[in-house]
């Protein structure tokens, strides 16, 4: 099997020839001690050399290309007193929402993403609009001002979060048309958790997150790419969700959360969705010997395989060793 087969059998529930390893996205800062470590230049030569099977090609970072150079969101105002605020901080007005410069599909240029899926070989491509709609929202209206909007105004949240998604339902749509199959995963992002629990109930979750979710995950679904959904933190309540509306992997499994060891996703999980990640980079990467990093990935993989094997978030630091990284993924695919 190549990478990009041994993944698609790993996220469609079908017996791989072995276990697949994906480094994640390192912190810039991390690169050049790995450089020097490896004796090599250029990440994906790095990535070569570890056998990493998966590349992310986020198709929204650097594609929105506004004449006046606007971001794609803009989050802060600026009031007649020259005081900075979010946007929707005191909104209670459904013509605020509308008036509201909202971003043009139109300015989106995928060549570049486009060039280097072509060019990616034969890996598994995780790609699309990186589709972040729950950080967006909350920095639209200030996180505080949000989560208690959902409860006072309701509509008006409705109304936001609307607007977002039907960005990102029509971006992804015009992606998915231009890149047909050179991507192998729709990859969407949205960290429903922290170390403990959700940031909100389940209940709210469902009523005001769960059904965009499901429209891009059915969109995804018809251009017949499979769908991984990044979330960080203690998802573990709403992980039968995700499973409902046809996610098939979840990503990075943060070992440290409440509920999120591999133990527990093994009971109540295995067999029903796919995991990436869950190699824990809050302790085991940053202080742990070689051996008890094989060690760690041996028994995830005995849980929880066949896996994408990956650290448990991926955006490694530079407080990660070199040596424990190679231990990582010579676990991974042995």
């Amino acid at each position: 099997m190549n990478s990009r087969e041994r993944i698609k059998a790993i996220i469609a529930g079908e017996k791989p020839d072995r276990c697949a390893f994906w480094l994640g996205m390192p912190h810039e800062d991390s690169w050049p001690s790995y450089y020097e470590y490896f004796g090599i230049t250029g990440e994906e030569n790095v990535r070569r050399h570890l056998q990493d099977d998966m590349r992310w090609i986020c198709a929204e970072f650097g594609s929105y290309k506004h004449p006046e150079g606007k971001p794609l969101f803009n989050m802060i105002r600026v009031g007649i007193s020259g005081e900075k605020d979010y946007v929707f901080a005191d909104c209670e007005d459904l013509d605020q929402v509308e008036a509201y410069d909202w971003p043009n599909p139109d300015y989106l240029d995928f060549i570049e993403v486009l060039d280097r899926l072509k060019n990616a070989g034969e890996v598994y491509r995780a790609s699309g609009m990186w589709s972040s709609f729950f950080h967006i929202v909350a920095d639209l209206f200030g996180m505080e001002n949000y989560f208690i909007k959902m409860y006072t105004n309701p509509e008006v949240v409705d109304a936001v979060t609307r607007k977002v998604c039907e960005f990102y339902l029509e971006a992804n749509y015009r992606f998915f048309e231009l890149a047909g199959a050179e991507v192998d995963a729709f990859f969407m992002g949205n960290d429903y958790g922290t170390q403990l629990d959700l940031f909100v109930n389940p209940q709210q979750w469902e009523r005001f997150h769960l059904p965009y979710t499901k429209k891009m995950v059915d969109m995804a679904h018809s251009y017949g790419y499979q769908v991984m959904h990044h979330s960080c933190g203690a998802v573990h309540k709403i992980l039968q969700k995700f499973i409902d509306i046809g996610v098939n992997a979840i990503h990075p499994i943060q070992a440290k959360a409440i509920s999120m060891d591999a133990e527990t996703l093994a009971k109540d999980f295995k067999g029903k969705i796919a995991f990436v990640g869950g190699i824990d980079t809050q302790d085991l990467l940053v202080r742990g010997t070689p051996d008890q990093v094989r060690e760690e990935v041996r028994r995830v993989k005995g849980l929880l395989g066949p896996l994408v094997v990956s650290p448990s978030h991926e955006a490694l630091l530079p407080n990660v060793p070199p040596e424990n990284i190679v231990a990582m993924a010579e676990a991974a695919i042995e």
